[in-house]
């Protein structure tokens, strides 16, 4: 099986030594997203929700680019800077997976690039 990078001026571009993307075979892994704008490559400000909005729309835009769409994402792992926002997150969540959810992860940790509160890595089987 050959690895083929996935990279998509729709979604922001990498800030560090890694692709947005990597498939193999039927598996695609989708680097973790952070809530930037990826026409200004700026950090979307606001609360949990509004960045969790732009994560999502991030994962989104790199699976299209792949040829996928978020029902192919089988697993997720969500960092979160405060698990007290976890309640409004899930329902954000929720709409971008409202049926036969991905498998998922959440943790809390002490910070994550650039001071966002969410990142958000993906697993999809196309």
């Amino acid at each position: 099986m050959e690895k083929r990078i996935i990279e998509t001026a729709a979604a922001p571009a990498a800030i560090g030594p890694y692709s947005q993307a990597v498939g193999i075979g039927q598996f695609l892994f989708i680097s973790g997203q952070i809530p930037l704008d990826p026409h200004t490559g700026e950090v979307v400000t606001g609360d949990i929700a509004q960045q969790a909005h732009r994560v999502m729309k991030n994962i989104a835009a790199i699976l299209e680019a792949a040829g996928a769409n978020l029902s192919q994402v089988v697993k997720t792992t969500v960092y979160l800077t405060d698990l007290a926002d976890f309640p409004i997150f899930n329902q954000v969540y929720q709409e971008y997976f409202p049926k036969d959810p991905p498998a998922r992860a959440t943790v809390q940790v002490a910070g994550l690039p650039k001071g966002v509160k969410i990142e958000i890595e993906a697993v999809a089987f196309k």
